[in-house]
C-alpha cells in the first residue's frame, strides 16, 4: 500500500512503546512533512543519544560522561541509596525536590516469566556501594509483582548488612509506575517508607 521506504518509517515508529499502526502512520506523514533543517535535527539528536549517553558507571543512570551528576554531587547525602528500576524513575524522584541521596538504577526487575534473573540486573552494583557510612537504602522499586518480587530479594540480601533498608510507602497504587505518579504522591510515599523487615 505505502512505497516500501514509507512503510520501513512506519516499522520504525512502532518499535517505540504505546505506539500503535495509526500513530506510526500519523507520525511517519509528519515526518516526511518537516523541511530539511528540522529533519537534520532530528536524526542528529538519535545520534547523539547512540554516540553521547551512556550508563553511569557508579549508578547505571544515564549520563554524558563516565559519572552522572548525582554521584558527582558532594552536597548530596552519601548515606542512603535510594534503587530504582529506571532511569526514568530518578527523574520521577527528582522532581518532588524532597530527596536528596544518591541513587541505584537497576535498569530492570526480577521476572521468571520473560527470564530475567537476579544477575541480569544491577544488583552487585549496589552491594558494592554499601561502605561503612551508608546507613540506608530505599527500595523504590514500582509496586507490580516484579517490583514486589524485586524488592523482597533485595532485602534479603541487604540484611546481611549494617544498614537500613526501607521500602517506598505505597501511596503509589498496586501496579503504578514511578514515572506516572504526580510529585505529591511520591513525596508521600517517600515520607512513609518503612523498614523492609516491617513489611516482611
Amino acid at each position: 500500500m505505502y512505497p516500501k521506504k514509507f512503510e520501513q518509517l512506519i516499522e520504525s515508529y512502532r518499535k517505540l512503546p504505546g505506539v500503535g499502526l495509526k500513530t506510526a502512520e500519523r507520525y511517519a506523514y509528519e515526518t516526511i512533512e518537516w523541511n530539511e533543517e528540522k529533519l537534520n535535527d532530528f536524526i542528529q539528536s538519535l545520534i547523539e543519544i547512540r554516540d553521547g549517553i551512556q550508563m553511569c558507571s557508579i549508578c547505571g543512570n544515564l549520563s554524558e560522561e563516565e559519572t552522572c551528576d548525582i554521584c558527582g554531587d558532594h552536597d548530596r547525602d552519601q548515606s542512603v541509596i535510594c534503587v530504582v528500576q529506571s532511569p526514568k524513575d530518578v527523574i520521577a524522584m527528582e522532581k518532588t525536590r524532597e530527596y536528596n541521596g544518591l541513587y541505584h538504577v537497576l535498569n530492570g526487575v526480577i521476572s521468571t516469566s520473560k527470564g530475567i534473573l537476579p544477575e541480569d540486573i544491577n544488583i552487585s552494583g549496589l552491594l558494592e556501594r554499601i561502605h561503612e557510612h551508608t546507613k540506608e537504602i530505599i527500595i523504590a522499586t514500582n509496586p507490580t509483582v516484579e517490583g514486589e518480587t524485586t524488592a523482597l530479594y533485595l532485602s534479603k540480601l541487604l540484611s546481611k548488612f549494617p544498614v537500613t533498608v526501607t521500602r517506598i510507602a505505597h501511596g503509589l497504587p498496586m501496579g503504578g509506575h514511578l514515572d506516572y505518579a504526580d510529585e505529591l504522591t511520591l513525596i508521600k510515599a517517600i515520607e512513609g517508607r518503612k523498614k523492609m523487615d516491617e513489611i516482611l
